[in-house]
């Protein structure tokens, strides 16, 4: 064989080498080999945002890797809501935590979706710079304060907050911003303030230059803001899917919220294996303090989304007054009320 033929051979090994590597590594071939699998028997993909609001979706992935049953649906990750409703709609993804003025704007656009239970319960918060002059929501008039959305909570808990100091609308300018970029917006001072889910807040405490003006609950008890959806059509052909996957959310919820321990563990393999961020910055989120966010009840109630409702009236992104009954389905959340916490603990090679 001639050098150059040799040299041929090699390239050709290498990069098929290589190919192959990045085929192991990099393709998800559970995601794949599920699109090709029956119907009735493929696996539920589900949408969500590196947040812990959203924490109990890969904590019920890693938990039930450990379980008899195995894994019970297709994490998916993504960057942004509005990704997130592109897909919901085109039907990549089956089911998605998004924030609940969302889902009520999509239902009342014709988007075939219910609501089938909460993410989480707390977990937002006004933050302004440690050293700034912001001492108390009074001192917002004039500033700018970043947004998730339009249509988030967020943005609602600051018109609630607003009525209770008399600031009108004009007087503070809301700036829709992605999460990730607000601590450093806040650190530049661009931004005089922002609200958002955890682990924003905690990020800006961890740095030093951030503080917090106040938490959610203190002008909205009870507070929620992602709630799960599902599809209509996956709700009418697999109601059973449906409702193991609630099971399975609730049953993570309850486990977050059984031990400082378990959110320890949590903040670890979800840092790491899915949100790719310091586990230190989830350990500070979940557990400075216990309550900052919490995972049970997350059965939908009609009292909060009509509130949501409401507000989102109000404040002019829904001119449609949708009941309860039209985006929710609460068999699940009842169908799920009996259901425990996870047997886990790490290292355990089974999960009960």
């Amino acid at each position: 064989m001639s050098i150059r033929a040799k040299v041929t051979l090699c390239a050709f090994g290498w990069l098929a080498l290589i190919t192959g590597l990045h085929a192991y590594l990099n393709v998800n071939w559970v995601a794949v080999l599920n699109d090709y699998r029956p119907v009735q028997k493929r696996k539920i993909t589900v949408a969500y945002l590196p947040v812990t609001c959203q924490l109990t979706c890969p904590v019920t992935d890693y938990i039930s890797k450990f379980s008899l049953s195995g894994e019970i649906f297709l994490p998916r990750m993504f960057q942004g809501f509005p990704e997130i409703k592109e897909a919901l709609i085109s039907n990549r993804v089956q089911a998605a935590f998004i924030v609940a003025p969302l889902a009520l704007a999509l239902k009342a656009q014709g988007v075939p979706i219910k609501v089938v239970y909460l993410g989480h319960r707390y977990g937002s918060a006004v933050v302004v710079r440690k050293d700034g002059p912001i001492k108390t929501f009074a001192d917002m008039r004039g500033r700018t304060i970043a947004i998730p959305s339009r249509f988030s909570d967020e943005r609602l808990l600051l018109f609630r907050a607003m009525k209770l100091w008399g600031i009108q609308p004009g007087e503070i300018k809301m700036l829709e911003m992605a999460p990730p970029d607000v601590s450093s917006a806040l650190a530049a001072r661009a931004i005089d303030a922002f609200v958002m889910g955890e682990p924003f807040p905690s990020q800006a405490e961890m740095a030093g230059f951030g503080r917090v003006l106040f938490q959610a609950r203190e002008y909205w008890p009870d507070y929620m803001s992602c709630i799960l959806v599902v599809r209509q059509d996956l709700i009418d052909t697999r109601p059973e899917a449906v409702q193991v996957l609630v099971d399975g959310i609730a049953r993570s919820g309850l486990w977050l919220d059984t031990s400082k321990p378990h959110r320890e563990d949590a903040a670890d393999f979800v840092g790491r294996f899915y949100y790719n961020q310091k586990p230190a910055l989830l350990r500070w989120a979940l557990t400075k303090p216990m309550d900052r966010v919490v995972y049970s009840p997350l059965a939908p109630r009609k009292a909060d989304f009509d509130m949501v409702r409401d507000l989102m009236i109000e404040t002019g992104v829904l001119n449609k007054k949708l009941d309860f009954s039209e985006y929710t389905d609460v068999r699940f959340s009842e169908g799920a009320s009996i259901e425990t916490p996870w047997r886990y603990e790490p290292g355990m090679a089974t999960a009960q």
